[in-house]
Order: C-alpha cells, then structure tokens, then sequence
C-alpha cells in the first residue's frame, strides 16, 4: 500500500483500545495512530509510552474538531456512548469503526448504517474473533466438505470469573449495554450467522448467579437457521470446568476444538503483529489443535488432528485500510451487525418471558 498513511483517531483507552484497536492500528501498512481520547491521565501516558508519535486528547469534541486532519474514528468507549459518538464522527464526515455490539438495538445500528450511506462514508463494526484460528479453521472445513451437512453447532465462550470485577459490563442499568449476552454473546452470535445464515427461531436462557452481579453472567441461546441448521451457543463467567469451544456435528464427521485462540492473550501481554513469536503471529501448539472424525470422542483418540490455523487479528484492520483507499468490501458491515443484535433483542425476550421467538 502507498501514499500518505491514513490518521485515525481511536477515542477510549480501557481494554478494547489500549488492548485490540491501538495495537493492531499502529501495525497496520497504510494506517497511523493519530490520537487517543481518554480523559484519564494514567492511560494518557500509557498511551504516549506504548506510542511515542501519538496525541492525546481529553474529549471527542477535541478531536471531532481536527477533523480535516483525520481519515478514520475508531470507538472503542463504553457501549452507551458508541452510538452518539460514531454518530458524531459520521455528521464530521468520517469514516468510523465502531467496537460491538454496534448499539444496544437493532434499529439503532441500521439508523447508524442508514446514515453512513447517506453519507457515503466506511461504517464498520470491529467483530475480530471472525479471524480467530478455531473460527478460520472451521470456516475452511466447512467448505472442504470435511464435515459433511453440518446438523449442530456448538460454540461456548466461557470462563471462570467468580468474584465480580465491577464497571460498567457488569451494571444492570439497561443504558450500559452490559452483561455476557451483549458483550461475549456478540461474538458467538455473529460466527453462527457467518457460518450458517440467518435464523427462523430463538430461544434463551439467562441466569444471575454470582451474588451481588446485577446482569447476566450464564446464558444460553439456541437457534435454528433457515437452512436447518441448529446452533447451541453458551456464554458464561461462571463456568468451573471450561468445555470445547466448538463441537460441530454433521453428516459425515465432527470436529471438536478447546481452548482460547492466543491473539487475546499475546496482546494484553504486549506482543505486537510484526513482531512475532515462535511459529509466527496467531500461531498454536500442536498439543491444543481440534480433532476431526466419527464415532470415538477426541479426548480418547477419536479421529485426527486438524492443524490450527492461524488467527489473524490485522486481516480487519487491512481491511478497513483498503476499503478506504481502493474501495474494497467493508469487512463487517453495519448491516451484518443489526441482523445479529435482532438476534440478542430476541433471545433477551426469550429469556424473559420464557417462550422461543420467531424472526
């Protein structure tokens, strides 16, 4: 890629910007990291120690007003607040990518996208774990035909967090956006509608359990999808005993694989794309690769090892940079979004009161 990089503005600097979106900005060919909005003077000098060139600014409104020196706003704040600032960024006219979930209600992201388009301005939603390694490892199974018809998908997305951290995820305040169906249930939604299409049916289930937590931290959402496929998806902070990540069944053989694709853990411990470690960047173990076959469970030597392959982060970010330069496909459109949180207003529904919800 060639010419002047592309500025972009990265406004939040807790977990999502300092950890995902700074990162993977500033490793990007053709992106820059111009400056980072956050009011707090600890990430602000974090953020100039991790990025020496970088600006910081203390308010949106600063950098909204240096607008003709950006060419992207990347939100990366609390969830209340990503509609009215990639609205904000959209009516200074610039392209944006937002953090999920995009808003809290389906409506609100196809007035985002809406708007966009009036626009003709980049609205793009940060969904990264399409490009963890289970998930592109799937992905190529599928369409070798590995699998076969694919007649269950289960993905789980869980961990063991017993005592409550505290902070906005974990508010019961419908204005926060929080709990796992909106935060971790963003990701495992948008993977089952990648990999198998829209959904007919919802049904969920929502449990507060651990005391003093005022949303919810075990959720379970099963869907059916048009083309019959069903998929068992689980969110959870409160899971003792972590099961597979994904276990897909179809009509000719499964495939089984745990654990946590290491692109998370490799960044919050400050290794950049770039600059990788053993067996290049999102690369994984040998011992933790998932299993493919019929009859037997992985766990006594059922069928054979798939290697891994490699999450990939920085795909998105490219993405981003040559959608904005050559015109290339938005990588997650706002479009998409809204079509998954239609998906988590019916699941919160149907936890609620207790009945499945046709779309």
């Amino acid at each position: 890629m060639t010419g002047t990089p592309l500025r972009a503005g990265l406004v939040g600097y807790g977990l999502a910007g300092s950890v995902f979106h700074a990162p993977l900005i500033a490793a990007t060919e053709g992106l820059v990291l111009d400056t980072v909005v956050t009011s707090n003077p600890e990430r602000q000098a974090q953020a100039r120690a991790g990025f020496p060139d970088v600006r910081t600014v203390a308010a949106p409104d600063e950098l909204f007003a240096r607008s003709a020196e950006l060419d992207l706003i990347v939100v990366a704040s609390p969830n209340k607040t990503h509609v009215p600032l990639a609205t904000a960024a959209l009516e200074a006219g610039l392209p944006v990518v937002v953090d999920k979930p995009v808003a809290g209600t389906a409506a609100e992201a196809r007035q985002l996208s809406a708007l966009a388009e009036e626009r003709g301005l980049l609205l793009s939603v940060f969904q990264n774990r399409r490009w963890d390694n289970d998930f592109l490892t799937l992905r190529e199974l599928i369409a070798e035909g590995e699998l076969g018809d694919v007649w269950r998908f289960e993905s789980r997305f869980e961990r063991w967090r017993p005592q409550l951290k505290g902070g906005w995820r974990e508010s019961g305040d419908p204005v926060e956006i929080g709990g796992l169906l909106y935060d971790l249930g963003s990701h495992v939604v948008d993977q089952a509608l990648v990999l198998f299409g829209p959904v007919t049916r919802v049904y969920a289930e929502s449990v507060v359990r651990r005391a003093g937590a005022e949303t919810d931290d075990d959720t379970f959402i099963a869907l059916t999808h048009a083309n019959g496929v069903r998929s068992h998806l689980y969110v959870s902070a409160t899971a003792a005993q972590l099961g597979p990540r994904f276990r897909v069944l179809g009509s000719r053989a499964g495939y089984v694989k745990y654990g946590l694709d290491p692109q998370e853990a490799d960044l919050r411990d400050g290794r950049r794309p770039g600059r990788p470690g053993p067996g290049g960047w999102g690369a994984e173990e040998e011992s933790l690769w998932g299993r493919l076959g019929a009859g037997e469970s992985p766990l006594t030597g059922g069928g054979r090892p798939v290697p891994t392959l490699p999450g990939d982060y920085p795909a998105y970010y490219a993405a981003v940079a040559a959608a904005l330069r050559e015109g290339a496909p938005n990588p997650v459109t706002a479009g998409e979004a809204a079509a998954a949180l239609d998906v988590l207003e019916a699941a919160r529904r149907s936890a609620r009161e207790g009945v499945a919800v046709t779309l």
